[in-house]
């Protein structure tokens, strides 16, 4: 079985065909800049990367671009798109409604384009693309995996707001989660590494965008994310959790709309905000190479908000096995595990510097033989796991 894994964002449509058979990736790109004047799509298949630039002005154009290319006598990797058994979608919201990945039908379709309005910017553009595909591959399935749906195993007294109950119901005014695919391959990965009957894990996906998740038993208990992507973690440009309020005080002080003041918390804040950098690369070279006022103090509130994140995990979840970071910072940043473990002593956590200083994008432990708890990297994969769940549910189907 191959799995055409698809994740669609407003402007770009990252895909990767993955042979179900061994798990093998057959070939991955990224088309970028759609519906502007050039867009670019880059494919690599095995050691050969090639570009193309043409103008796709939608994600139906921009899917039909990435077809020839995957089945291109010269630079794809399929003999034609027949080999294709299965199309997975990473979709944004599964709200209230989806407790696990689902086939896409006209009523699935339905009830998520109406749960668009909890994430409009990432929901509308990850339809659009499931439009796409079954408009070109004709009867290929399609199976959409929610961001949200690993999360969705959280008790009410983790997700629910302090607001009136019936605007909950009326409105679905809850915390959701985000990253779902991600922690659920990295929680699993851990349990396995753990290899005991009960575990309680914390995962750190640490990026652009930043979360954490309590794992009990392979189970989310609470995470960081709540409503929409923008609550929990300082992140490369939104400003993670701050006070309610900061919103109208702000809107009339700069004379703008909530609207803006929102969009201003999404775009313009976090580690941009603070120093005038998105990338945690290019903070790291400004506070140990310039010695950076604001680039010291976004990497100090950034480490902070992590490990006060872990101690009150370590409380819910009445203790703690392990501590996993993933994502593009918690793979490869160094600096930033130092940063965020150097605090965690008090908890009996103890860092094998070197260890540390030599792991980059591999799994590996970080941890002394005499630490209370383990801490490891682990390299997610949400392709395979959108893969997984698009095999598993087909292969039922």
């Amino acid at each position: 079985m191959k799995v055409l894994v698809i994740n669609a964002g407003s402007s770009s449509l990252k895909y990767q065909v993955i042979d179900m058979d061994d798990e093998t990736t057959l070939g991955r790109g990224i088309v970028e800049r759609i519906g502007q004047q050039e867009s670019t799509l880059t494919q690599t298949s095995g050691s050969s990367t090639n570009t193309i630039k043409k103008a796709m002005s939608n994600h139906t154009e921009a899917l039909r671009v990435v077809l020839e290319s995957m089945t291109d006598p010269c630079i794809g990797f399929l003999t034609n798109t027949s080999e294709i058994t299965a199309i997975g979608h990473r979709v944004l919201h599964g709200a209230e409604d989806y407790k696990s990945s689902v086939i896409i039908d006209d009523e699935v379709l339905k009830i998520c384009y109406e749960n668009a309005v909890l994430g409009p910017l990432h929901q509308y553009a990850n339809l659009g693309c499931v439009d796409s595909c079954i408009s070109v591959l004709k009867g290929v399935p399609n199976v959409a995996v929610f961001d949200t749906v690993f999360h969705s195993s959280m008790p009410a007294h983790a997700y629910m707001y302090a607001i009136d109950f019936e605007d909950y119901e009326k409105f679905k005014v809850r915390k959701y989660g985000f990253h779902g695919t991600s922690h659920k391959y990295v929680s699993g990965e851990a349990v396995k590494y753990l290899n005991k009957e009960n575990s309680k894990i914390i995962v750190c996906h640490l990026g652009n965008g930043s979360s954490l998740a309590a794992v009990v038993d392979g189970k989310c208990v609470d995470t960081s994310m709540g409503l929409t992507p923008l609550e929990g973690m300082i992140m490369g440009t939104r400003s993670g959790d701050c006070d309610p309020a900061l919103i109208t005080y702000l809107a009339k002080q700069k004379n703008v709309s909530a609207d803006e003041i929102v969009d201003y918390l999404n775009k313009k804040s976090g580690f941009l905000g603070i120093a005038g950098v998105s990338d945690f690369r290019d903070l790291t070279r400004m506070a140990t190479d310039e010695n950076n006022f604001r680039a010291n103090l976004a990497i100090e509130m950034f480490a902070y908000r992590v490990r006060k994140y872990i101690g009150s995990y370590f409380v819910a979840m009445s203790g703690l096995d392990c501590i996993a970071f993933t994502g593009g910072i918690g793979e490869n940043a160094w600096y930033a595990r130092k940063k965020i473990t150097d605090g965690l002593e008090c908890l009996g956590v103890k860092i094998d510097e070197k260890k540390n200083q030599s792991i980059r994008g591999k799994f590996g432990e970080l941890h002394q033989a005499r630490s209370k708890i383990k801490v490891i990297v682990i390299p997610t994969n949400e392709e395979l796991m959108i893969a997984r769940e698009t095999r598993a549910l087909i292969s039922k189907d």
